[in-house]
């Protein structure tokens, strides 16, 4: 298994707001009415917003390719671009998305290493990020990771308030 990690640009908004949408409606849809589905990813997913994310100096992207095959990507925030404001010392993962056929194959990790290798070459002390309380799945394996839930913070999903764990891991200090 041939697995690359590339720093995504603008010359791949394309793939993004694919792997995107396609890897968001995998995840949530079972939990989810169609209606409020299609207004997220009508939202989230727009070349406008999604060039705006990788003009920001204070995010990045990285596309993850399995034998040439576009697996899922990373996303994090540093700075005035996280999320919420967790200060400069911490670097937020707003987004590993991972195609379901390439899930349960280890790639979590690898896109996990990634944030961590960030945080730590950019000094970061904490690296934290927000789940959705019903992601069992996923609760699993941050905590797996190291982080721990230290706060909530509410997430709409269309006109349903939805409520995301904010999980938080120490890196030094």
């Amino acid at each position: 298994m041939l697995i690359e990690l590339k720093h995504a640009s603008l010359a791949h908004i394309e793939l993004i707001i694919a792997i995107g949408k396609e890897t968001f409606y995998e995840s949530f849809k079972n939990e989810n009415t169609e209606e409020n589905m299609k207004h997220y990813l009508a939202t989230a997913f727009t070349s406008e917003k999604i060039s705006a994310e990788l003009n920001n100096p204070h995010s990045r992207f990285y596309l993850l390719f399995v034998d040439e095959q576009l697996a899922g990507y990373l996303k994090v925030n540093t700075y005035s671009a996280q999320s919420e404001n967790m200060g400069d010392e911490a670097l937020e993962v707003e987004r590993i998305y991972l195609k379901k056929s390439f899930q349960k194959l280890g790639l979590g990790k690898v896109l996990m290493d990634k944030a961590i290798d960030i945080a730590v070459e950019e000094s970061k002390t904490i690296i934290w990020l927000g789940v959705w309380e019903k992601n069992e799945n996923a609760i699993a394996f941050y905590s797996k990771a190291g982080f721990e839930k230290s706060g909530k913070k509410i997430f709409y999903m269309g006109d349903e308030q939805q409520t995301d764990f904010i999980m938080k891991k120490t890196l030094r200090g």
